[in-house]
């Protein structure tokens, strides 16, 4: 046997450190107030602005993409499927009312392939200046024989602050209450194992993949505005788990929410899914977002305006329902 090296085992450190230099300067696009150092150190620093809290909170949170990579591989394009996995973590942030502050990728193939690699990072940077959110650090880790050539994960690790006495905790939601639906771009980041079973390879490469590798909206500057005004009582994230899944977790048990189901147009996406899968409506609804990205709920009086500051800010919302006595249930009308 000839002699063995790092590289031959599949690992490339030469091409991993181009790597590195490439996301340290690419990183600086996404510098805010807070940054401290660069890129490239064994741990990250960040100083938190605090000035002006009474009381202080750091609001963390992590996720990945999921099998919507795969519709990326398939599509051979890659600088989008960054965007989704920090919108999946500051979009999450935001139903705490919280400010994301910076945000930390972790890379993981069989082997280093420049080209895709550098196109993600690209996507992970675009979504963490749409959200003025600074990437301060992450992990490429290359491992070979655990992932096949061409294949790779995502994750990401997102942390934002928020004044405990400005939190969004839904404590104070009650009866009469008007929930607001975002619309979302479509799929978001859920339930790609499920979509892709009912389009063939062929389709998954051409307009239907694309369609599927919409980017999830970053919903950060308009809300953030939104909190500002202090009009929203509750934020919920329409991801993994649906309509059923997500917004009860975010209301007081002795409340439920009607929602008229007539309120908004179901995109086109999801009504061909559930054809073509014979998938029955609730299943629907318990998987997707069906075109509604998140939930605010705010007070009657603040519906109007609430709708109108979004829109300003580039996001188009409807009354989705309203909030009665109840158990904590979701009920479509």
């Amino acid at each position: 046997m000839s002699s063995l090296d790092y590289k031959k085992a599949g690992v490339d450190i030469v091409k991993a450190d181009r790597f590195v230099d490439f996301i340290s300067a690419l990183s600086k696009k996404t510098k805010r107030d807070g940054n401290v150092g660069g890129i490239g150190s064994f741990g990250a620093f960040f100083r938190a602005p605090m000035k002006g809290m009474k009381d202080p909170l750091i609001v963390s949170s992590t996720d990945g993409v999921g099998t919507k990579l795969l519709v990326a591989i398939a599509q051979n394009k890659h600088d989008t499927v960054g965007i989704d996995l920090v919108a999946m973590s500051v979009n999450d942030l935001l139903c705490c009312g919280a400010e994301p502050l910076f945000f930390l990728d972790y890379f993981a193939t069989g082997g280093l392939d420049l080209k895709i690699s550098q196109a993600v990072m690209k996507g992970i940077v675009n979504g963490c200046v749409e959200s003025n959110c600074a990437l301060i650090g992450g992990e490429t880790a290359e491992m070979p024989g655990l992932y096949k050539k061409g294949d790779y994960d995502l994750a990401g690790f997102c942390v934002g602050i928020v004044d405990r006495t400005k939190a969004i905790t839904g404590a104070n939601v009650k009866p009469g209450d008007t929930v607001l639906g975002l619309l979302s771009s479509g799929l978001h980041s859920n339930g790609y194992s499920l979509a892709r079973k009912v389009f063939t390879e062929k389709e998954l490469k051409g307009a239907w993949g694309k369609k599927l590798l919409t980017p999830t909206i970053l919903y950060v500057k308009p809300l953030l505005k939104l909190f500002k005004a202090g009009y929203a009582k509750a934020v919920a994230n329409i991801t993994g788990g649906g309509f059923q899944g997500n917004i009860p977790r975010t209301l007081p048990k002795n409340v439920s929410v009607i929602i008229d189901s007539s309120s908004w147009k179901i995109p086109e996406i999801f009504n061909e899914i559930q054809k073509r899968g014979k998938v029955k409506t609730s299943v629907m609804f318990d998987t997707f977002n069906m075109g509604i990205g998140m939930t605010v709920t705010v007070a009657a009086k603040d519906a109007a305006k609430s709708i109108a500051l979004l829109k300003a800010n580039g996001i188009k919302s409807v009354v989705l329902g309203k909030i009665v006595k109840g158990k904590g249930e979701v009920i479509f009308n």
